[in-house]
C-alpha cells in the first residue's frame, strides 16, 4: 500500500537578520532578534484579526534542515548522549517543521513583525495560529 503524499504550500518568507545557521541562537529566548513575516497576496484575508500585542505560532518550514537525521546530540554539545530528534527541538528531523511562538509587534499590510524569531532569512512560513489564552477568552 503506496503512502499518501502531503503537499505544504508557503503563505510567506521570514526576513530575518539571521543569515546563517550558526548565527542563530538555540531558542528564541536566547537572544532571537525581530523578523517580518512577508505573506503572499492571496492569503491576504487570513491576516485579518491578527493585531499589535497578541501572541501567536508560527510553523516554519526549515528548509536548510538534514531530512535523514533521528539522533542528535542535544544542543550541539559531544558531551551529552545521542538522543532522538522527536525529544529534543533539533531542526534536523525527517519533517523539519519549526515551532515558534512570538508575539506580533506591528503589521503592514502582507508584513508583520514579531518578536523573538530564531528563524532564518527566507525561511518558508507554513502557518500563524493564535496562542491560546483561558477557555473564557476563545
Amino acid at each position: 500500500m503506496q503512502q499518501p503524499e502531503y503537499a505544504l504550500r508557503p503563505v510567506g518568507r521570514v526576513e530575518s537578520p539571521l543569515k546563517r545557521r550558526r548565527d542563530a541562537p538555540k531558542q528564541a529566548d536566547e537572544g532571537a532578534p525581530e523578523a517580518w513575516l512577508v505573506f503572499e497576496p492571496a492569503v491576504a484575508e487570513g491576516l485579518r484579526g491578527l493585531r499589535a500585542g497578541m501572541e501567536v505560532l508560527v510553523l516554519t518550514w526549515l528548509d536548510r534542515a538534514r531530512r535523514d537525521v533521528l539522533e542528535v546530540r542535544p544542543r550541539g554539545e559531544p558531551d551529552r548522549p545521542l538522543t532522538g530528534v522527536f525529544g529534543t527541538r533539533s531542526p534536523d528531523r525527517p519533517n523539519p517543521l519549526g515551532l515558534h511562538r512570538v508575539e506580533i509587534a506591528e503589521i503592514e499590510g502582507l508584513r508583520v513583525r514579531v518578536r523573538r524569531l530564531e528563524a532564518l532569512d527566507g525561511t518558508p512560513v507554513v502557518d500563524v495560529k493564535p496562542v491560546l489564552g483561558r477557555f473564557d477568552e476563545r
